[in-house]
C-alpha cells in the first residue's frame, strides 16, 4: 500500500525531495503556487535584464514526466490541518500520511506597512520581472519630466539590505549605468543616476569574512554605488524615503532585500515556531511535537552545537536536507535506521560585478577575477537542465565581451492576464 506524501513548496528543498523519491512506494503530491521551479540566486540578473526569465525557471511537470508517483498541483495552500492530516488549497483538499513543509521564506518588512506597500521585493521570477519593468519604465518616465526635481526621483534607485542579494543587485545596476544605459538613452545624463545601498549593520555581507566585507564594499564604491552603513529605513511613501537620522531621499524605486522570515502555512501553531518564524525541527527534520510533519530548507530551524542559530538559509543547505530526508524516508520503507542530518559548511560567495567577486571557503578567502570564475562555474552547475546551462553561459559570454544585452524588454500584463492570475495569487 502506497504512502500519501504531500510536499508543499517546489523550491530547492521541496523539488529535490520529490526528485529523490521518484518511482518509490510514496504517492507524492507536490503543491506550489507556480507551475515551475525558479533559481533564486539569479533573480537579480532577470531584474537587471542580463538573463531572460525562462533561463532560470523550469516547468515542474516536465521534470516529473517519467515519475508516475509524483503529481503536481497548482495553487496557494490556505490551511494545514495537522489533526485531520489534510492540506487545503484554494480549490481542493488533500489527505496525507506524511507531510513535508518546504515553503521557504518571505520578505520581512518588520511591521512597516508603507514599505510593504511601496517597496519592490525580489523573491520570485514574477517579482524579478516586475522589478525589471519598473527600472526600465523609470528611464522612460524620466524622459518626460519637465524639471530636474521631477527627474531626480526616477534617477535615484535604492537597494535596502547589504547581504548577497543586495550587493549583487546594486553591482549589476551600477554596471547597467556605466555600460548600457548611456547607449540606449542618448539624451539622458546618467551621471545623475544614483544607486544607493543601505545596510543597517556596519558592513556589507555581514555574515561573511572580514575580507569579503571589505572587498565587496570596495568593489561597489569603485562601481559608483553609494554605500550607506549603520542606517535603517524608517519609512517610504512611494516617493520619499526616510532613513538613518531622519535623512530624506527622493526615489521612485525602493528594492527590499533587507531580511526574511519563515513562510509558514496557516494552521501551524506558533508553539512550533522558533527564531525567524522558522519551524523547529530535530536532527531528522521532524517538526517537534507534530506527528508525520517534516520541515526542510529555509523554513526549518535545526539548532545544534555547530549551528546554534540554525543552518544558513542557502540553496546548498536545502539540497542537502532534501537528500537526507529522502534517504531516511526510503530507509523507513526498507526497515533500515534513519540518519541524522550533518552539514559541513562548504563556504559562501557573492559577485559584485564583472570580474569582481568574493569567496569564503572554510580555510581560504579570496576575491577578484578567480573568485568571479568560481562563482560563475558553481552557479552554472546548480542550474537544472543542460539547455538552460548553455543558454545562461551564452548570455554571460555575450555580456562579458560586449558589455551589453538584448533583454531590456518591458512586458506588462494585460487586464485579462491580471484577472486570470488572481485565481492562483500567492498571498
Amino acid at each position: 500500500m502506497s504512502i500519501k506524501l504531500i510536499i508543499i513548496g517546489a523550491g530547492f528543498a521541496g523539488l529535490r525531495t520529490a526528485k529523490y523519491l521518484r518511482n518509490t512506494d510514496y504517492d507524492i503530491t507536490l503543491i506550489d503556487t507556480n507551475n515551475f521551479h525558479q533559481f533564486q540566486p539569479l533573480f537579480y540578473q532577470v531584474a537587471t535584464s542580463f538573463l531572460e526569465p525562462a533561463s532560470i525557471s523550469f516547468p515542474l511537470r516536465k521534470i516529473f514526466q517519467q515519475a508516475s508517483n509524483v503529481q503536481v498541483r497548482l495553487g496557494p495552500v490556505k490551511y494545514v490541518d495537522t489533526v485531520a492530516k489534510k492540506v487545503l488549497t484554494l480549490n481542493d483538499e488533500y489527505d496525507y500520511d506524511e507531510l513535508v513543509i518546504a515553503t521557504g521564506c518571505k520578505n520581512n518588512y518588520f511591521g512597516n506597512e508603507n514599505i510593504e506597500t511601496y517597496a519592490f521585493p525580489m523573491k520570485s521570477t514574477p517579482q524579478a520581472i516586475a522589478l525589471r519593468n519598473k527600472i526600465l519604465l523609470n528611464f522612460e518616465e524620466a524622459l518626460a519630466c519637465n524639471t530636474e526635481e521631477e527627474k531626480k526621483a526616477y534617477m535615484n534607485i535604492v537597494v535596502v539590505g547589504g547581504g548577497p542579494t543586495g550587493v549583487e543587485l546594486a553591482g549589476a545596476l551600477a554596471e547597467m549605468k556605466k555600460n548600457i544605459l548611456p547607449k540606449d538613452y542618448h539624451s539622458t545624463d546618467f551621471s545623475k543616476l544614483e544607486i544607493y545601498l543601505i545596510e543597517g549593520s556596519a558592513h556589507t555581507l555581514s555574515n561573511m569574512s572580514k575580507n569579503a566585507q571589505e572587498y565587496s564594499q570596495k568593489y561597489l564604491e569603485e562601481l559608483g554605488v553609494k554605500v550607506v552603513l549603520n542606517a535603517f529605513v524608517k519609512d517610504y511613501d512611494g516617493k520619499m524615503l526616510i532613513y538613518g537620522n531622519d535623512q530624506q531621499l527622493l526615489t521612485k524605486t525602493l528594492i527590499w532585500a533587507a531580511g526574511v522570515t519563515g513562510n509558514v502555512p496557516d494552521g501551524i501553531g506558533k508553539e512550533f515556531l522558533g527564531k525567524g518564524n522558522r519551524l523547529i525541527v530535530d536532527e531528522y527534520h521532524r517538526v517537534k511535537n507534530l506527528e508525520g510533519v517534516y520541515a526542510i530548507g529555509d523554513v526549518s530551524l535545526m539548532q545544534n552545537e555547530d549551528f546554534p542559530n540554525g543552518h544558513p538559509q542557502l540553496a546548498n543547505v536545502a539540497n542537502n536536507q532534501a537528500k537526507n530526508l529522502a534517504k531516511n524516508l526510503k530507509n523507513r520503507l526498507k526497515g533500515k535506521p534513519e540518519q541524522k542530518f550533518f552539514y559541513k559548511d562548504p563556504g559562501t560567495m557573492a559577485t559584485v560585478g564583472k570580474l569582481k567577486a568574493v569567496v569564503d571557503l572554510p580555510n581560504w578567502q579570496f576575491q577578484g577575477v578567480f573568485a568571479w570564475f568560481v562563482w560563475m562555474f558553481l552557479h552554472l552547475m546548480l542550474i537544472l537542465s543542460v539547455r538552460n546551462k548553455l543558454i545562461i553561459f551564452i548570455n554571460w559570454m555575450i555580456s562579458y565581451f560586449s558589455n551589453d544585452s538584448s533583454l531590456r524588454l518591458i512586458f506588462l500584463p494585460s487586464e485579462k492576464e491580471k484577472k486570470l492570475g488572481e485565481k492562483y495569487k500567492c498571498e
